[in-house]
């Protein structure tokens, strides 16, 4: 699961404000029936699970840091709103006892270790347990001041994220919401030696706020007494070393089989959201949905800035971006497209004035350049090429005419850049006999 702490759209919808606010945490107006379960730092979960922080937090869950007195290890332990269902845990579950048991795609989806129910003032909660992972990619860049990955890190990541994505594919599944705040980076295999008490040396302890009603009345019994800001494991994106870059593909609640379930919307960040979901919906998304949004998600694992841009962007803002990147749009959407006078003349061209970033211009604006600064390593003039084709090839508007997973994987970057430097990452020094199955064949 991707540990968000951040509130979405659905955090802020049209509930009235409540309760004093208090920054970096959920919305509490959600303790409500129907919403969040009401929880403490201390709480004893299923009388196995000490809740020593809080991990995150979204629309439809909190997430917490909890010692496993079973098993002596920390797990994160995900409590669902009363009113949320069981999808995601259902589609990990799956996943986790599929086979093959041997695909290298299989150790990069979180497994499910413990699931139960918690019955509180506000519902009845799903709650499941699953790995512990120290924090996302996306916070991994926005924890750096550089927000770039060292270029062997970068490339493992890459291989890591794709063989989740060939594996989940290769089962009928597809992903759904792919980009990097879903990309868990693991934890080392020591932190589970940490007390409590040392969690909270190293890391902090928790920075309780008392939540306090604008009126002044008591709280209710559905809203706890506290809350706390997320707890930060992670570090910056450039100190992760290769044995160190190890992925968990996170967050399946927009996951979905399409022989059994149509999808024709996407809730991927806007930058992100594949053509077809905005111009041809009633079509409905497939794997080849998954495959643009992982085209996106290597691009800004690779460099520093997201291909499309989205600060302050529209739908119809990206869209002109997207032609002034990969070139026409299909006949039939670039009809349908109301605002392209906006941006295009009739044939095609960039209205004069306005001001167009090539392929080549973003590559080496957003890549190349921010690496060099940084003084980290980029990359030279044949892999540039040979990862431009792949990454053009899997941006293809046409949906049926983009790569497969399994076809990417044998591109010419993954096998004579990305692939060898994943097999040093999980077959080198400590531990490489048993890592040999996780390697991806030459």
């Amino acid at each position: 699961m991707a540990f968000k702490t951040f509130s979405s759209s659905a955090d802020s919808g049209p509930l009235p404000f409540k309760y004093v606010p208090i920054e970096e945490v959920e919305r509490l107006e959600k303790y409500q029936p129907g919403g969040y379960h009401p929880i403490l730092i201390g709480d004893i979960l299923r009388s196995r699970y000490r809740v020593a922080h809080k991990l995150g937090y979204g629309a439809y869950s909190t997430t917490w840091l909890c010692r496993d007195y079973q098993s002596n290890t920390y797990v994160a332990v995900k409590v669902g709103t009363a009113d949320s269902n069981d999808r995601e845990v259902d589609v990990l579950n799956y996943l986790n006892h599929s086979t093959p048991l041997d695909h290298p795609g299989r150790t990069m989806i979180p497994s499910i270790k413990d699931r139960f129910v918690l019955h509180g003032p506000n519902g009845t909660h799903p709650c499941y347990v699953t790995t512990l992972a120290m924090c996302s990619v996306s916070s991994a860049k926005e924890g750096s001041y550089k927000r770039i990955f060292q270029a062997m890190t970068a490339r493992s990541l890459i291989v890591q994220l794709l063989l989740a994505v060939e594996y989940i594919h290769s089962k009928g599944v597809v992903h759904g919401d792919l980009h990097i705040g879903n990309i868990l980076l693991c934890l080392p295999a020591d932190f589970d030696q940490l007390s409590i008490e040392e969690l909270y040396e190293k890391y902090g302890s928790p920075a309780s706020e008392p939540v306090i009603r604008f009126d002044g009345q008591p709280l209710e019994s559905s809203v706890p007494s506290s809350v706390v800001p997320p707890i930060w494991l992670g570090k910056a994106s450039e100190e992760f070393s290769l044995p160190e870059s190890r992925v968990l593909l996170s967050d399946f609640g927009e996951a979905y089989r399409p022989s059994t379930d149509y999808r024709y919307n996407s809730h991927a960040p806007m930058s992100f959201v594949p053509p077809e979901a905005r111009f041809e919906s009633e079509c409905g998304l497939s794997f080849s949905a998954d495959i643009w949004t992982l085209a996106c998600s290597i691009w800004i694992i690779l460099g520093q800035r997201p291909l499309f841009e989205d600060i302050l962007a529209t739908p119809d803002d990206i869209t002109a971006e997207q032609i002034d990147t990969r070139g026409n749009l299909p006949l039939r959407w670039w009809e349908k497209w109301a605002a392209r006078h906006k941006y295009f003349d009739e044939s095609g061209k960039p209205n004069q004035g306005r001001q167009v970033r090539s392929w080549e211009d973003r590559f080496e604006k957003h890549i190349q350049l921010p690496r060099q600064q940084a003084g980290i390593q980029g990359f030279d003039l044949e892999e540039k090429a040979a990862v431009m084709n792949m990454l053009r090839s899997m941006l293809s508007f046409e949906p049926e005419k983009r790569p497969t997973a399994q076809d990417i994987v044998k591109c010419e970057w993954m096998e004579r850049w990305a692939i060898p430097d994943f097999n040093k990452s999980h077959l080198g020094g400590a531990g490489a006999a048993d890592n040999s199955r996780d390697a991806v064949p030459p």
